[in-house]
């Protein structure tokens, strides 16, 4: 990244590889490189160094238009902030990724997601008619309606109180075990981490090496 005082430097040299169907659960301190990382695996950021591959593709090598369908067949994505359409249904805001990719089932399988995650009665009803909980619920129901191969979340608990956020990590387990998702997880909460198959710490831009001994010492 850079800007007026000049490039700035967050990830240095990571090498890191993740097994399909794996979970791994990312955490450090803030400004560690996190939500850095994921945004790389998910070709939301571009590295100006090295390389990031997934499932096949060199996303450093694809322009934004591939990068955009390697996103929309084979990912999902949950940010914290929930980033659903204000002026979109529920229904619709699951649906549009389908549309998008020529789904003739679109709604269907939006309506079927939405019932899995406990929303069959807000089908109809907009972001701003839901509770934080149920709004991560439709960015769920979003993010695995696809069927993706990687499922990528950023702090998805972050804006939700214990008892919602503790439902919305069942729920994405649940969801990524019934598909039979890869899922990397970003969160501060050591609780959520160890629900993961690894636990990898970053450290001021760096994998966090006294983190990975101990776990393997375990």
């Amino acid at each position: 990244m850079s800007g007026n005082a000049g490039p700035v430097e967050i990830l240095k040299g990571i090498t890191l590889e993740i097994a399909a169907g794996e979970t791994v659960g990312l955490v450090g301190p803030s400004g560690s490189g996190k939500s850095s990382l994921l945004m790389l695996m998910g070709g939301l950021e571009r590295a100006s160094a090295g390389r990031v591959t997934a499932m096949g593709h060199d996303l450093t090598a694809l322009n934004e238009d591939a990068l955009a369908r390697v996103r929309r067949d084979h990912m999902g994505v949950v940010f914290q902030s929930f980033h659903l359409i204000p002026t979109m249904t529920a229904l619709e805001n699951v649906a549009t990724p389908l549309e998008l990719a020529g789904a003739e089932d679109a709604f269907a399988r939006a309506e079927a997601e939405l019932r899995e995650v406990g929303l069959g009665a807000r089908l109809r009803h907009y972001p701003a008619q839901l509770s934080g909980g149920e709004q991560q619920r439709v960015a769920l129901a979003r993010a695995a309606v696809g069927r993706p191969d990687l499922l990528l979340a950023d702090e998805p608990t972050g804006n939700l109180d214990g008892t919602t956020g503790a439902a919305i990590m069942d729920l994405l387990f649940g969801l990524r075990q019934r598909h039979g998702a890869t899922l990397v997880l970003v969160t501060h909460a050591p609780e959520l981490a160890e629900r993961c198959d690894r636990v990898i710490g970053l450290n001021d831009g760096l994998i966090d090496g006294a983190m990975r001994e101990a776990r393997a010492a375990e």
